[in-house]
């Protein structure tokens, strides 16, 4: 479906920069809204600039653009726990107000609506591993509540807007993705582990190392999401890899790859973290023919060497 007319919101972060770049190389026109708040520019710097208009706005206030929209990715909120416990509020702002303002968008220009939720939405689990059906053990005044419900209210705001106004939507529930560009303070736990591997540090691991966690590299994440835009299914799917790891078996691949001795630092376990973390991707599988295709070991290498030019 090329030479469509796409607005991402957030398209300067991680994901969404790499979701600009591949509509780029399609064919797509593509108009970027960011505050760069924890977006970065110079993610965009590199891409093809022909089709791709950047403008530093504000979603949580009305969106204006001129001209059609075949398709709307929401993709706006601060992602890591560094951010969203250090911007409380303008991330629960982003997942109601900025929810409700791109979906305004979607529905005055009759275009498609992908929304960039999370496997937050199902807390702390315990359901294992974690399908499209489970509602999710979240606590709701803790401090990562700011983000979980940011996310479960922008499902419910995007369901309502598909049953009461006919809106074409999407929600993509993404687990853990990694790979260049994601920025060296992002606090979560790869770019921590690269980063300290590259300046011969020890590996900060929370709690006993024993959580675990399911890591998806950028490039799967990026085409299940597009096979998801295009499918018209509009219930959620998750997109992710289904390999699970503890953090200590995560930190031993880190050490191999950086060529050091596995050394640990241990901390404590911040409150509310998950124990465990895996994507049933039965739905992704069945319904738009995907599953991922480059192995932790792989990613891990492409992440650091990235890592490596920048730090």
């Amino acid at each position: 479906m090329p030479n469509r007319r796409v607005v991402i919101t957030g398209g300067a972060g991680f994901l969404g920069s790499h979701l600009a770049e591949e509509l780029l190389q399609r064919g797509d026109e593509v108009i970027v809204l960011d505050n760069f708040i924890t977006g970065n520019p110079d993610n965009l710097a590199g891409l093809p600039q022909d089709n791709l208009t950047i403008v530093k706005y504000d979603v949580t206030t009305f969106i204006p653009v001129s001209g059609p929209v075949d398709l709307i990715m929401h993709f706006a909120s601060p992602a890591s726990p560094i951010d969203y416990l250090q911007l409380p509020i303008q991330t629960l702002k982003v997942g109601s107000l900025g929810t409700h303002n791109a979906l305004g968008l979607a529905k005055a220009k009759k275009a498609t609506f992908l929304l960039a939720s999370t496997s937050e939405v199902y807390g702390d689990p315990q359901v294992h591993p974690q399908r499209e059906d489970y509602w999710g053990f979240v606590n709701p005044v803790g401090p990562r509540g700011v983000y979980d419900e940011a996310k479960r209210f922008a499902e419910a705001m995007t369901m309502a807007y598909h049953r009461y106004h006919g809106v074409d939507t999407r929600i993509v529930r993404i687990f853990n993705t990694y790979g260049p560009r994601m920025r060296l303070n992002d606090g979560r736990v790869i770019p921590a582990f690269l980063s300290q591997a590259l300046r011969r540090e020890p590996l900060t691991v929370f709690g006993d190392g024993l959580q675990t966690r399911s890591f998806c590299f950028v490039s799967d994440l990026v085409d299940g999401i597009l096979r998801l835009a295009e499918s018209g299914y509009t219930d959620p799917v998750n997109i992710g890899n289904p390999g699970e790891f503890t953090i200590l078996q995560l930190a031993q691949i880190v050490s191999e790859l950086a060529d050091l001795p596995l050394e640990i630092r241990h901390m404590d376990l911040p409150e509310d973290d998950p124990k465990v973390r895996q994507p049933d991707i039965t739905k992704a599988r069945e319904l738009l023919g995907w599953e991922p295709k480059v192995p932790l070991r792989e990613g891990l290498k492409t992440t650091l060497d990235w890592f490596s030019k920048v730090i």
